[in-house]
C-alpha cells in the first residue's frame, strides 16, 4: 500500500483537521507563483481553440451558413430542441474528458511552483500517457456523464434549478478526484470514492474555501474580461492547497 492510501485509510477511520486561513495562505502564495504564467497559457489556449473551431466551422457550413447559424437569436437556449441540447450536452462531455489532462498540468503547475522546480510548455501534455490519460478521462466521463444526466432528468419534471444545485454539489464533492489521480496515483473510481468521503470529512470548511477561491477566480471578468485568464489560476492553486493540506503529495 502506497503512502497515499494508507493516509487515506486513516482519514476514512479518523477524520482529518483543515486550517481555513492556512489553506488560503498557502493558495494565494501559490497562486502568485504560476499567474503570470497560467494565465498567459489560458490564453494563448483560447485563442487557438477558438480559432480551430471557427475554422471547422467554416469548412464545414461556409462562411454564409456559418454567420446564420451564428445569429444571437438562434443561438438563443429556447430556440433549442431537446434533441439539440442533448447532443451539445453529449459533444461537451466528450470535449471536456478530452481536455482533463491538459487541465491537470496546471496542478502539476501548481506543484512545480510550490517547489521552485521549472514547468516546461511540453509539461501540459504530460498526463496524454497512460496510465493518467484513462483514469483522468474516465473520472472526468463518469462525473459529467451522471451530472449531466440527472439534470436532464429533473428538467423534464420542471425542476431544471434542483438539477443546476446538484451539478454543483457533484462537481464539489468531486473535487479532489483528479489531484488523487495524478498525485496519489490511484485508480478513477478509487479517486471518486475517496474525494467524496473527504469533502464529507469537512464539507463546510471546503465548501467556504472554494467558494472564495470562485469569487477571486471571477474577479478578473471586471479587467476587460481578459483578467479572467489570469485570475482563473487560483482554482489550480486552491485545489492544490486543499489536497496538500490534507492528503499530501508523497516525495518521489
Amino acid at each position: 500500500m502506497n503512502q497515499t492510501l494508507e493516509r487515506l485509510k486513516d482519514i476514512e477511520k479518523n477524520g482529518y483537521q483543515v486550517d481555513f486561513a492556512n489553506v488560503f495562505n498557502h493558495a494565494f502564495e501559490n497562486y502568485k507563483k504560476i499567474a503570470l504564467y497560467a494565465g498567459l497559457v489560458l490564453f494563448v489556449f483560447m485563442v487557438l481553440f477558438t480559432f480551430l473551431i471557427a475554422v471547422s466551422l467554416v469548412s464545414v457550413l461556409g462562411v454564409t451558413a456559418m454567420t446564420q447559424e451564428l445569429n444571437p437569436e438562434k443561438l438563443k437556449i429556447e430556440n433549442f430542441s431537446e434533441n439539440t441540447l442533448l447532443a451539445l450536452g453529449v459533444i461537451s462531455i466528450f470535449v471536456g474528458s478530452i481536455l482533463a489532462p491538459f487541465n491537470a498540468s496546471f496542478l502539476r503547475m501548481a506543484d512545480c511552483g510550490e517547489k521552485d522546480e521549472e514547468f516546461h510548455i511540453s509539461n501540459l501534455f504530460s498526463y496524454y500517457k497512460l496510465p493518467y490519460l484513462k483514469e483522468i478521462f474516465i473520472t472526468t466521463l463518469l462525473i459529467s456523464a451522471i451530472s449531466f444526466g440527472q439534470a436532464n432528468l429533473l428538467s423534464l419534471v420542471k425542476l431544471s434549478f434542483l438539477g443546476t444545485i446538484i451539478q454543483w454539489f457533484i462537481s464539489f464533492v468531486t473535487i479532489l478526484a483528479i489531484p488523487l489521480i495524478i498525485f496519489g496515483n490511484l485508480k478513477a473510481i478509487d479517486a471518486i470514492k475517496y474525494s467524496i468521503q473527504i469533502v464529507f470529512k469537512q464539507p463546510i470548511v471546503l465548501l467556504g474555501l472554494m467558494v472564495v477561491a470562485i469569487i477571486g477566480a471571477f474577479v478578473g471578468i471586471m479587467a476587460c474580461c481578459i483578467g479572467i485568464f489570469f485570475t482563473l489560476p487560483f482554482l489550480f492553486s486552491m485545489n492544490y492547497a486543499i489536497y496538500t493540506a490534507i492528503v499530501g503529495i508523497d516525495e518521489k
